[in-house]
């Protein structure tokens, strides 16, 4: 299993970082669209759809993120359409959450179905987006989650369990704790000092996503990451109930040792629209 993970990764990111760091954004996007079409099939498959609707699914996602490129959306969308992802994330997140398995499969699943393709063409066009903003940027945002990850994984390790002494979201995801939470928190707050000193000395050629909600306060902030950070905890969970709603523990065996697409961008899904909406009115 660690073989193939490694393995995976490391196609992943050979694939990936030539297309990041290139003059033109167009292998970035087509990458990233194909990625998101798989994504969009997976989706399918968790909501019942059937092989030949989640094959449909992926081809609407590729005709929807088409659409945006074709508007312009890519280079500069409607404001509305991100105050109304990220209050949409706010709101899902929190009745999938607090309402358990169970209720997620009380919903029509064409409903199920329609709904996840929005949420994954938004995402698309957020990170499309925020590397039309420049790398320092998209990348800023990247690691906010991956840091959130990472620290609450050891801090839910070392701690899970014996500070809080009640579990997260049991009924959805047992291992998550509290603590976890908290630690990837605290990692966040870390990585955005160092990241935002980084930016300040250097002068890189674009602003992170620290940087832009720093130079309106600490106050605006601080608050800020918190809640990006509370949001990748959302987005894991969401996803995680919706396994275990299709009763798969994994999205899929695309990218072996990993599972699924879903399951490597579940926490980026709202976490891309929400870090644009900041921006844009903030």
């Amino acid at each position: 299993m660690l073989k193939q993970r490694v393995i995976t990764a490391l196609v992943l990111l050979a694939l990936l970082l030539p297309a990041l760091f290139a003059v033109n954004p167009w292998p970035f996007m087509a990458l990233t669209v194909v990625l998101i079409a798989a994504g969009a099939w997976e989706w399918g498959r968790l909501n019942a759809m059937g092989p030949l609707w989640s094959w449909v699914g992926a081809l609407v996602a590729l005709a929807l993120c088409g659409l945006a490129q074709r508007w312009g959306w890519v280079q500069a969308s409607p404001p509305q359409v991100w105050l109304l992802a990220g209050a949409g994330w706010v709101l899902l997140g929190a009745w999938m959450i607090g309402r358990g398995v169970a209720a997620w499969a009380l919903w029509p699943k064409t409903l199920r179905w329609v709904v996840g393709l929005c949420l994954l063409v938004i995402a698309w066009l957020a990170m499309a987006q925020a590397h039309q903003r420049g790398v320092n940027f998209l990348l800023s945002v990247l690691v906010l989650v991956w840091a959130a990850d990472v620290f609450a994984y050891f801090f839910g390790r070392a701690f899970g369990g014996r500070l809080v002494g009640v579990k997260l979201a049991p009924s959805i995801s047992p291992g998550k704790s509290w603590e976890g939470v908290f630690g990837g928190m605290l990692g966040v707050m870390l990585v955005a000092l160092v990241w935002t000193e980084v930016d300040r000395r250097w002068a890189l050629p674009s602003q992170s996503f620290y940087s832009l909600l720093f130079a309106k306060g600490a106050w605006v902030a601080w608050p800020a990451l918190l809640f990006m950070c509370a949001m990748s905890v959302v987005g894991d969970l969401v996803e995680s109930l919706v396994k275990r709603s299709a009763g798969m523990k994994d999205s899929s065996g695309l990218l072996p040792g990993h599972g699924g697409v879903l399951d490597r961008v579940d926490a980026l899904l709202p976490t891309l629209p929400l870090a644009m909406m900041l921006v844009t009115w903030i």
